[in-house]
């Protein structure tokens, strides 16, 4: 999944759009009722994920619980959360790399778990 067909498959299942907050191509999804994130777009060198791979990549910070961190750390195209808390956040990497099915899933329960928090 890449960066337009993620804000697209975002926009479609929960009618939300990207929130620029900072005047760059970064942006964040949140919860319209809440403002709460539930997850944030950044493109990033490859080096700065530990990556040992020339150029930029998208991705996409999502919250998960520290009980599931494990399993899904081990899959492709997910890494512990960049620039984010690594014990609740994971980076998804837009590459190509991580399935579309486990983006939507990791997208989905991030979703839940921040809906209900106070701003």
């Amino acid at each position: 999944m890449t960066k337009p067909e993620l804000v697209s498959y975002v926009r479609d299942y929960y009618s939300v759009n990207p929130d620029y907050p900072w005047d760059d191509e970064n942006y964040v999804l949140r919860h319209e009722s809440n403002r709460k994130w539930f997850a944030v777009g950044l493109a990033v060198r490859y080096l700065r994920l530990g990556i040992d791979c020339d150029g930029t990549v998208d991705i996409i910070d999502v919250k998960c619980s520290p009980l599931m961190m494990g399993a899904y750390l081990s899959l492709p195209g997910i890494l512990p959360g960049y620039h984010m808390n690594k014990d609740h956040w994971l980076t998804i990497l837009l590459d190509g790399t991580a399935s579309d099915e486990t983006i939507k899933e990791l997208l989905e329960i991030s979703y839940e778990m921040t809906k209900g928090m106070r701003r």
